[in-house]
């Protein structure tokens, strides 16, 4: 399996971090993908993705750093996409839950940051929270087809409204949680070709390791899960979105 979105850079898992490895290798995750959250990140990224081969990375400022965004962090930016093992922007978008007073900034930052990634033609990661409508209208004025809506967190008409455009939804450990309705809604419903796997790790641990730390080793909960929801095999499950991760991130 691929976790197309993992913070294992943060300093939770520096202590021992051959150890985490390893312990994702054993539970059959093959990739990590690491996002970034601003320019501060980029260097340490992407230096552990040099030294591991299983890591991957993203660039790019999350909506709660874009007082941190100016010119340098766009050159910053396409530096960064240089770099054979950084194969997204990411992750951008919106967040009206935590940062309510800086709406307007975080939508000039991500349409900065679209531009980028039309112009370089790399794909996106998206976060999206309690901004599905905002996120959506301005993300269709981009011609960007490699989309990924990270940790969908979006009714089963959302998801319908993404798909359309041709996008991909990542589910994370939310769909385990037993009130979290229209996650597995959008799980059940969201086509195999378009689903892709992620723990956002080391937030939202899923069942039975709710409330604690996360880690990629986790991801075969919520795989699990998806695969009881669609009355489906877990390997199909794997096998389909390894490929798509492999497919929209060029891996």
């Amino acid at each position: 399996m691929i976790d197309t979105h993992s913070h294992i850079n943060f300093e939770e898992y520096k202590k021992d971090f051959d150890f985490v490895l390893n312990e994702i290798r054993e539970n059959d995750v093959s990739k990590v993908i690491i996002p970034g959250v601003s320019a501060e990140t980029f260097e340490e990224i992407n230096s552990y993705c040099t030294k591991y081969e299983m890591l991957y990375g993203a660039v790019g400022v999350h909506p709660s750093e874009v007082k941190t965004y100016n010119d340098n962090t766009e050159k910053q930016i396409i530096k960064y996409l240089n770099y054979p093992k950084i194969v997204a922007i990411g992750e951008i978008g919106l967040d009206y839950h935590w940062e309510t007073e800086t709406k307007e900034e975080q939508k000039l930052v991500l349409q900065k940051q679209l531009q980028l990634a039309q112009e370089y033609k790399v794909p996106v990661i998206i976060h999206d929270r309690e901004a599905h409508d905002d996120c959506y209208e301005i993300l269709k004025k981009f011609n960007l087809k490699e989309v990924i809506f990270h940790c969908f967190s979006g009714n089963k008409d959302f998801a319908k409204k993404c798909l359309d455009e041709g996008y991909y939804i990542a589910i994370g450990g939310v769909v385990t949680f037993k009130n979290a309705t229209d996650t597995k809604e959008s799980a059940k419903y969201i086509p195999l070709d378009r689903l892709l796997l992620e723990t956002d790790a080391p937030y939202l641990a899923p069942v039975p390791y709710r409330g604690k730390l996360n880690t990629p080793a986790y991801l075969k909960y919520t795989a699990q899960e998806i695969a009881n929801l669609k009355n489906i095999d877990i390997e199909i499950i794997k096998e389909q979105t390894t490929q798509n991760a492999k497919k929209v991130f060029g891996i």
